[in-house]
């Protein structure tokens, strides 16, 4: 037997996948520093391409210190004002495979992209995966644990499933702009854009989960969204519309419903907004969003607090 024959070839590795990370920002430099470098600090040793798309302000990129296999750059948002269309912005501009999401305010824990992309890796069907949540209020954090391996288009009907952020979000890219469409820059104000592209894409997709809480997202009032009652009814009337299964299905019906009533209440429509609320009540007589509304609706109950000592508790409404 010669030397060659018992030589050892070493394993053949494959390059592990590029990733392109898309953080919309709008005048909060500090806070979006911080998410770039949560980013950075990522274990994932992949290529990650991080694209921060500056909405309405000008383009001033974070100094840090950028270590092998991570690169930074500014683009403008140049469509529809807002968080959709500085999402697509990046997502267009990405120059990898798979497109992360991670609003400013918001951060990733060290292992989260590699736990993702290892669900990814020998799954062709998987188009997205998310992960669990932790969330920050300014005071305490709170875990949104999210226990289940794969998400339903039926699941998400009858369950937002709140633990599921969208700052958790890794998608196939070709997945997210062949067949979902990327983000909906026709919903008001983007409110319920995480939701639109969960729906539409478990449609089209697998999307699976890791339930551990590798994103903190922050609930301490500084939310684009915060306090922006009217645009957030707009939002979820214009889902009903758009997902036509939502309103045909009691119990997603009455919570969106609930969730209509309570904000048009909360922005001073109130008459309209008991309109909404008593159907809800209609469908669920138990539901507690819909009864805080109808208290808001007669003006016996402050909007703000409930929405507050939600957050607190780690929910929201």
């Amino acid at each position: 037997m010669t030397v060659s024959e018992n030589r050892v070839d070493p394993p053949v590795t494959r390059p592990l996948p590029a990733v392109t990370a898309v953080v919309p920002t709008h005048r909060r430099p500090e806070r979006m520093r911080l998410a770039v470098q949560s980013i950075i600090d990522q274990t994932y040793q992949g290529e990650i391409e991080i694209i921060v798309v500056f909405d309405a302000c000008d383009v001033d990129l974070p100094d840090v210190t950028l270590p092998p296999h991570r690169s930074l750059r500014a683009l403008t948002n140049q469509r529809v004002r807002g968080l959709a269309g500085a999402r697509n912005s990046g997502i267009l501009g990405a120059s990898h495979g798979f497109v992360a999401f991670l609003d400013d305010d918001d951060l990733w824990m060290p292992g989260k992209l590699a736990a993702q992309m290892d669900v990814f890796d020998g799954a062709p069907e998987v188009g997205l995966v998310g992960t669990a949540m932790e969330v920050d209020d300014g005071r305490t954090t709170h875990d949104r644990p999210v226990p289940m391996l794969t998400v339903t288009h039926g699941d998400l009907v009858r369950d937002r499933i709140a633990g599921l952020h969208s700052s958790s979000f890794v998608f196939r890219r070709d997945v997210l702009v062949d067949q979902v469409g990327m983000i909906d820059e026709a919903l008001p104000g983007a409110h319920g854009e995480d939701y639109d592209v969960l729906l539409t894409t478990s449609q089209l997709s697998t999307i699976r989960l890791v339930n551990e809480p590798l994103v903190s997202v922050r609930w301490s009032g500084e939310s684009f969204f915060y306090g922006k009652w009217e645009q957030y009814a707009a939002g979820l009337t214009y889902l009903l519309d758009k997902h036509p299964e939502l309103g045909a299905d009691d119990h997603a019906r009455a919570r969106i419903g609930s969730q209509i009533g309570f904000a048009l209440a909360a922005s001073g429509r109130r008459r309209e907004s008991r309109r909404w609320l008593v159907q809800s009540l209609r469908r669920r007589p138990l539901n507690v969003r819909a009864w805080l509304g109808l208290l808001i609706s007669w003006r016996l109950l402050s909007a703000r607090l409930v929405a507050r000592l939600a957050n607190l508790a780690g929910k929201g409404i």
